[in-house]
């Protein structure tokens, strides 16, 4: 009942990021170019913040469980003011972007155009982090309605205004790619704004009124000690399937196409087993608010094998028909015939996926974050990614050499997050102390 609106909701939010891409490819090729690129600017700046913000996931789903409301009214609090610092910090990340993309050799008609859509992303950072405060504790609350109206209704006004400011129309100036930037941050200003009044009778008792303890730096300091190493992992995990697109550019226009054909496909599938995990956490969290420990295993149990029998559904799509699904995202035969060689090796890693990112999640609620961040950093940067470049460089296996070393990858994570879910939730299951009204801590690592 949780998971699967929370997918929804995953899924809503990458589908913003579609209608861009679909909206400016009837621009022109290198506004398409500048959109990718400028979007993945964006998202690697952003996503350290966003898995910092997932520190609340624990924090407010263990007091909602131990029916602490001065504790969820500090959390929601805190989480809007790391918002703002969070803000400044990849505001200031993104002014760079257009020397930053040169050094990194990007295609110098593109460079221009990508930077100024990365500007005009500045707007839309605070927005996008607030949402992200406001969706974790709605999830950590259960309350689950409101998040789904409001990302349905932003996708339209997203469209509305791509509309607007991408091709010229209603007097506008036909700003392109550009355009697009500037329309995706109205836009998630909009979504925002809606999300917070929509939901404000749920929101106001966590924050009014203001509480002057949520300046405290002590409990900041322990809210970041659980967001950060989120952050770091989430980091990793995104710059890993860079490096990896990166590799595969340098084989050519149709490898790299295909990667992404696949990879869409891949990060579509994966909305679910991210729901999943997103609602595991936030149950299991619940259960240790209520000082529950079978409660939270079940929790974890039942999040594992959800993850794990959808993606084993897809899995077997994958291996069965990749051709047309790859013919869904292009037209072109040679695309569509390399993508389909990547979609099986996508199949294998379907299911340990889904393990590896349910049991981070039930990982996650009950605040056990560094030790499986430096596991993601192990399996990935360590094995995954010379994997990677030995397969698809190395012994010139090309696109498959790399997605067998993603593969690999994300085996070595799951079986090492799966033990460490073992070891973790056989020990003492207690509430992560943020504030020193707060229970005992989780039992150190």
């Amino acid at each position: 009942r949780l998971a699967f609106p929370v997918a929804v909701v995953q899924i809503g939010m990458m589908a913003m990021g579609a209608i861009d891409t679909i909206m400016v490819g009837r621009v022109t090729p290198t506004d398409l170019a500048a959109v990718a690129i400028g979007n993945l600017y964006f998202f690697g700046v952003a996503v350290f913040g966003m898995g910092v913000l997932f520190a609340l996931d624990p924090v407010i789903s263990q007091a909602v469980g131990a029916r602490d409301a001065g504790a969820v009214a500090r959390g929601v609090q805190r989480g809007a003011l790391l918002a703002l610092l969070l803000t400044v910090v990849a505001s200031l990340l993104l002014l760079p972007s257009g020397p930053i993309l040169s050094v990194l050799r990007q295609p110098e008609d593109v460079v221009p155009v990508a930077a100024a859509y990365a500007w005009a992303s500045i707007l839309g950072v605070y927005p996008f982090y607030g949402f992200v405060v406001v969706r974790q504790s709605l999830q950590a609350m259960g309350k689950i309605r409101a998040l789904l109206w409001t990302v349905a209704t932003a996708n339209l006004v997203n469209v509305f205004l791509n509309w607007i400011l991408i091709y010229g129309n209603l007097g506008a100036p036909e700003l392109g790619a550009v355009g697009s930037g500037w329309g995706t941050s109205l836009s998630r200003w909009f979504m925002m704004v809606m999300l917070m009044t929509v939901a404000w009778p749920l929101l106001r008792p966590s924050l009014r009124p203001l509480r002057r303890d949520v300046l405290q730096l002590a409990p900041l300091a322990r809210l970041l000690r659980v967001g950060a190493p989120i952050g770091v992992q989430q980091s990793l995990e995104f710059g890993v399937f860079g490096a990896a697109g990166l590799l595969i550019g340098l084989m050519g226009t149709i490898p790299v196409a295909s990667h992404q054909v696949a990879l869409q496909l891949a990060a579509l599938t994966f909305m679910i087993p991210l729901g999943v995990a997103q609602a595991t956490s936030v149950l299991v969290g619940q259960a240790v608010g209520r000082a529950d420990p079978p409660g939270a295993r079940r929790a974890a149990g039942s999040g594992l094998l959800v993850g794990a029998g959808f993606m084993s559904v897809t899995a077997a799509l994958f291996l069965l028909i990749p051709e047309p699904l790859a013919a869904v995202f292009s037209v072109d035969q040679s695309v569509i015939a390399t993508a389909a060689t990547l979609l099986p090796i996508a199949g294998v890693f379907q299911i340990v996926d889904g393990l590896q990112v349910v049991a981070a999640g039930a990982l996650r609620g009950v605040a056990d974050t560094r030790v499986p961040m430096i596991l993601n950093f192990v399996g990935f940067w360590l094995v995954g990614l010379p994997v990677c470049v030995v397969l698809g460089l190395g012994l010139d296996q090309g696109p498959t050499g790399v997605w067998w070393g993603l593969a690999i990858g994300l085996g070595v994570v799951a079986i090492l997050l799966l033990r460490r879910l073992r070891i973790r939730f056989g020990g003492a299951l207690k509430r992560v102390v943020i504030d020193d009204t707060d229970m005992a801590p989780v039992s150190s690592p």
